[in-house]
């Protein structure tokens, strides 16, 4: 090895620097010590491999693990917290009586994070109201919102676990609206997640909690609008990773999706879905419903009202991407299912839905009619009459016209015509968010 033309001119070069640097002769280095160096160092890295390197990859799954276990913990110490607060609310002087809950928001970009909000403050009570802010006074308050009044209010409407919606509600609550909305619709509790709400220094909330009608609950952890317009904005597909695989870190507006999702929480999405009974009217429509929004909301309910019992499909991530391209879906498959569980005029959903139906597919849900709309980001034509093929033969196959031209595409160009103006609030938010999550798990801000 040290007789060898590379070795000698790699000798050569680094003495000639030597020698210009003022170093004698005999201090110059050779061949055999540049090969023994070489070869030294080769074997430290061989052998720190072998002894140490697959122990580093253990210690990382372990923690891996444990951070799993943290999260799983933490959520079983929120639902007896919750729990408590329920008890705690039934025991009191509205003891076997309606107890009326109201919560309020803007509801940007709703997503099931809003919806698992909705369930838990459903679970405080027996009724619960909704306020959805006007977009006037989220203009003056943290500047124009997405989606428009009506947008969603559609989607606060959808959602199965909310009982009644009140809109044009302010921002921020002055004590003369807190005293109205309490009186004018009977409220027992104002709900909130425990995270702050301040605008322009000031608590939201300080005048419920100062009458005493405020109660917090836990914010579902892993999602937030930030990270889904962050998914918007870069062209990556990092959302899709599943834990455990590997993902590429393109920066600080998009990340692989936190979101642990549990049999648990689908059971409690899946609260109240039935078996359909004999001769019920079974319709199926499927689709991606990535992004779910108020166009889904209305084809969906225009779908119900054609028979008693509603299955929808929600087709995986590889089958959307494959068709779509780009980096769709947005959100994940899990993220989906339970965006399409918490609709109110959705009965049950078919996980990872085969793109194409079969005759097996529909004997074994006994569908009696497979609906789909007419406005969406589905494929194109000739997919749609190889997706349908069967229903279509056997005069199962009806097109409904949508009610909405609403699609992911128009939230998409909202979002790029503002892409600056996106980015620079998507960066603060994911700095409070940190700042969250490390007083929440670390008992400090960092």
């Amino acid at each position: 090895m040290s007789n060898s033309p590379q070795i000698i001119s790699v000798v050569v070069f680094i003495n000639n620097i030597l020698s210009a640097a003022g170093v004698p002769p005999n201090s110059l280095l050779t061949p055999e010590e540049l090969s023994t160096a070489i070869t030294a160092a080769i074997t430290t890295l061989f052998v720190y491999y072998i002894f140490f390197g697959k122990r580093h990859g253990m210690d990382r799954k372990k923690l891996s693990s444990e951070l799993i276990a943290a999260h799983a913990e933490v959520q079983r110490l929120e639902e007896l917290l919750t729990k408590a607060q329920t008890e705690e609310i039934q025991k009191g002087p509205n003891n076997g009586k309606e107890v009326r809950i109201f919560m309020d928001g803007a509801f940007d970009m709703m997503h099931y994070g809003h919806m698992n909000a909705f369930r838990q403050g459903r679970t405080l009570g027996t009724h619960l109201i909704v306020g959805v802010n006007s977009d006037e006074s989220i203009i003056k308050c943290k500047g124009a919102p997405l989606m428009n009044d009506q947008e969603r209010l559609t989607m606060v409407e959808g959602c199965k676990f909310v009982d009644e919606v009140i809109p044009g509600c302010p921002y921020v609550m002055s004590k003369e609206y807190l005293e109205y909305v309490i009186e004018k619709h009977n409220i027992d509790y104002v709900i909130h997640g425990d995270d702050p709400c301040i605008v322009d220094g000031k608590d939201v909330y300080a005048e419920a909690k100062t009458a005493g009608k405020f109660r917090t609950i836990p914010r579902t952890e892993g999602v937030s609008t930030t990270d889904i317009v962050g998914r918007m904005l870069l062209m990556s597909k990092d959302h899709h990773v599943i834990s455990g695989q590997s993902h590429t870190d393109n920066s600080t507006l998009s990340q692989q999706s936190k979101f642990l999702t549990t049999s648990r929480m689908l059971r409690l999405f899946s609260a109240g879905v039935k078996t359909p009974t004999k001769g019920h009217k079974v319709i199926y429509m499927d689709g991606a419903w990535d992004m779910f929004h108020s166009g889904h909301v209305a084809v969906l309910k225009q779908a119900k009202k054609r028979g008693e019992y509603l299955i929808v499909g929600v087709h995986g991530d590889a089958v959307v991407n494959r068709i779509r391209g780009s980096n769709l879906p947005l959100m994940n498959l899990h993220e989906r299912v339970l965006s399409v569980l918490g609709c109110r005029f959705v009965d049950d959903v078919v996980i990872d839905a085969p793109y194409i139906i079969t005759p097996e597919m529909i004997a074994s849900l006994n569908i009696t009619e497979v609906v789909h709309g007419t406005s969406g980001d589905e494929d194109g034509q000739s997919s749609i009459i190889e997706r349908y093929d069967v229903p279509r033969k056997e005069n199962m196959l009806h097109t409904i016209i949508s009610p909405s031209s609403f699609t992911l595409t128009d939230i998409l160009e909202r979002i790029q015509k503002n892409q600056e103006e996106f980015q620079a609030k998507i960066i603060r938010k994911k700095k409070a968010e940190k700042e969250y999550y490390n007083v929440r798990y670390n008992g400090k801000v960092s």
